[in-house]
């Protein structure tokens, strides 16, 4: 096992710009973070440190359900150490970066883990990413090893890299080299001088997460273990997480939500995971009915949507979780009535993004509010401010949404530029989404700052006008961006999905829109279109719809 209290100095791979935000600390509750504290009162510093924790502790205690297998945390940390060890008798240095190219698997969470414990940084990489994302992230970071599977080893095989990282392959039992078997990778130290191995400090960098890159090339965003440990603590207070929870974990591990939601929380908590390779909603029905363990389950409104429709069509399960979460895009009034009206209980919606993990939650304990994302977490903080002159608004004014606290990244990789124009000199992050909030302390966001249309002098919020428009009976999904105009400088452009076996005609959903807001927001143009362009967690990709603008919409 892993000396708990050995430390090695790690250099950052990223210099911040700012100072490290110090916010306020999360508030403990007594009995909600079991583990978290080492023996003289110190505070676990990263994830690996728990999980070594739960396996020295409770060794036999369920981790990680997959595919008929259940793997201990006894089991799961050797794993992680086996890995470790490789890598460093590979010559993996501190703070060298391991990419992780790989659907969910258990040895997604060990080779997660153990890059950590191994002194490295982890890189996720979206598996739908291709030749040019894959370039730029592979090179960008200077990724020397990546965790992949066999498609994944035949898409990287095709780039162009000065320095191609060494492939490390999952599901395929032995490699060309310079490419390795994981399998045979794991057992490469078993037979050699032992390896140091030492836990990771609280300020080194643990992850690297890459934006989506809609309006450039991704920044990658660089995480600290302290900054994963503050949200965890925050999450899994809130969220009255505790080590008899278990989660049906169906989202992609490579993203924050699967990943350090999910899987962070289950594990910083002793708990476990039953892990799906992807989402199906008639298997996850099936799940809920199959184990009663289940008592978690986090989605987007894509499955929430697709969980309402399955459910419409059979019984629903003799048993569901305790807590439904939907995050990472908007979830619809409709579909939060629809899915309560159903299934007997209120989704909670969060917000979060890759710089900073969770910001903003609806309650455990409390009103659930349709179309908000409630209020900050233990120990943060958020706030509205005029979008140019960052001053702070009053309640129910549209503005720009800023967070701070421990959980806030260190800073942009390889970009100090980028960084500086993100945060404030006293440590606000600039989310560049656009929000109001309550009187009683409900945040609701209204799109992203790029997205506001400005049309003759008025500022118009397309999420305002999605909202009306999905409330049609006959629209399926919406989406709304602006477009040019010489007149007004911009003008509003819908694109409807229409619901199976309905033709909506344009005139009918724009009089629509004009008895339910002000005629200025009132869509110009409606497009009909089979579906949105989403990318994997379900976010409609409207970079991706501006490009099918027709040629006299562009300008």
């Amino acid at each position: 096992m892993v000396d708990s209290d050995a430390r090695r100095s790690v250099e950052p791979v990223v210099e911040p710009v700012v100072e490290p935000v110090v916010g306020a600390v999360v508030e403990p509750v007594v009995g909600a973070v079991v583990g978290a504290v080492k023996g003289g009162g110190a505070m676990v510093e990263s994830l690996v440190e728990a999980v070594a924790g739960h396996a020295r502790s409770q060794p036999e205690r369920p981790a990680i359900l997959f595919e008929g297998a259940t793997i201990s945390y006894g089991q799961l940390f050797a794993d992680v150490e086996r890995f470790a060890r490789a890598l460093r008798l590979a010559g993996l240095a501190a703070g060298d970066c391991v990419g992780l190219f790989l659907e969910n698997s258990p040895a997604f969470a060990v080779a997660y883990l153990g890059v950590n414990l191994a002194g490295g940084v982890v890189t996720l990489i979206n598996t739908q990413y291709r030749q040019v994302e894959l370039s730029h992230i592979l090179s960008d970071a200077r990724v020397r090893y990546c965790v992949t599977s066999p498609a994944g080893a035949a898409e990287l095989r095709m780039l162009d890299l000065a320095e191609p990282p060494t492939l490390i392959i999952v599901g395929q039992s032995a490699s060309e080299p310079p490419a390795l078997a994981y399998e045979a990778f794991l057992c490469t130290g078993d037979d050699a001088p032992a390896v140091a191995l030492a836990l990771p400090a609280a300020d080194t960098p643990a992850v690297i997460g890459y934006t989506s890159g809609t309006t450039g090339r991704s920044k990658g965003a660089v995480l600290l273990h302290r900054n994963l440990v503050a949200n965890i603590t925050a999450v899994t207070t809130a969220w009255r997480w505790t080590p008899s929870d278990r989660l049906l974990l169906t989202l992609p591990l490579f993203h924050a939500h699967g990943l350090m939601v999910g899987l962070h929380g289950s594990l910083w908590m002793g708990g476990s995971v039953a892990l799906r390779r992807r989402f199906d909603a008639a298997e996850t029905l099936a799940d809920f009915d199959a184990d009663a363990q289940i008592s978690l389950f986090f989605g987007v409104p894509t499955m929430y949507g697709r969980l309402v429709a399955e459910a419409e069509r059979r019984p629903l399960p003799a048993h569901l979780p305790r807590l439904f979460v939907s995050g990472s895009a908007p979830l619809s009034p409709q579909l939060f009535a629809q899915f309560e009206a159903l299934f007997g209980q209120r989704i909670l919606e969060r917000y979060g993004m890759t710089e900073t993990g969770m910001n903003l939650t609806n309650p455990h304990d409390g009103e659930r509010r349709a179309g908000t994302v409630g209020g900050p977490f233990p120990g943060q903080e958020a706030r509205i401010v005029e979008a140019h002159g960052r001053y702070p608004l009053p309640p129910a004014v549209v503005g720009e949404i800023e967070v701070r606290g421990p959980h806030v990244f260190a800073g942009y990789l390889n970009r100090p530029d980028a960084t500086a124009e993100a945060m404030t000199p006293d440590g606000w992050f600039k989310t560049g989404d656009l929000g109001w909030v309550s009187d009683d302390g409900y945040y609701t966001i209204t799109g992203r700052a790029r997205e506001l249309i400005i049309s003759g002098g008025y500022n118009i919020y397309p999420r305002e006008i999605e909202d009306a428009l999905t409330e049609h009976p006959a629209v399926a999904e919406v989406a709304v961006l602006g477009a040019p105009d010489a007149d007004l400088g911009e003008q509003v452009v819908a694109f409807v999905v229409p619901q199976p076996g309905q033709a909506p005609t344009p005139e009918e959903l724009i009089a629509w829109c004009r008895q339910r807001l002000a005629s200025f927001k009132k869509p110009r143009h409606i497009l009909f279109v089979e579906s949105l362009p989403r990318n994997v967690l379900g976010k409609t990709q409207k970079h991706l719809l501006s490009a099918r603008l027709p040629a006299d919409l562009r300008g």
